[in-house]
């Protein structure tokens, strides 16, 4: 067993509201997991790069990089590959999800979210990412 089984999932929220950055951080701290705060794509693909988060999740609608272009990039590279992407949007129609899916998102959170659809997104996703290492 490798001691990374003990150490808690390290998670990225990315969001350009700090209102959902905080209440998305308290949820996953009370859950136990590492949170990182990205507030742009720009600045989430340089926490990706230094951090190597295990799960991701992304709001949609972002200034500079939008939440599917962060995706895509993400998606792209054969190191995060593997990461799941769950994306965050106010929009929950049938085209936003379908293009999330398309850049490679694993799930679609509708804001605003609870703390028990949040965690489980987290158990959900989160044993994809611990399985593949």
């Amino acid at each position: 067993m490798t001691t990374t089984a003990d150490a808690p999932l390290k998670v990225l929220v990315v969001d350009d509201s700090n209102t959902i950055r905080r209440s998305a951080e308290i949820f996953l701290r009370q859950g136990g997991y590492e949170v990182l705060l990205a507030d742009d794509g720009y600045d989430a693909l340089a926490k990706v790069n230094d951090h190597q988060p295990q799960l991701i999740f992304c709001d949609i609608l972002m200034p500079k990089l939008d939440g599917y272009q962060t995706c895509a990039i993400i998606k792209r590279n054969a190191r995060y590959a593997d990461t799941p992407v769950v994306m965050l949007s106010s929009k929950d129609g049938v085209f936003d999800k379908a293009r999330g899916r398309m850049v490679g998102c694993q799930e679609y959170l509708t804001k605003p979210f609870t703390k028990d659809q949040l965690l489980q997104a987290v158990r959900q996703f989160g044993k994809i990412s611990q399985g593949a290492m």
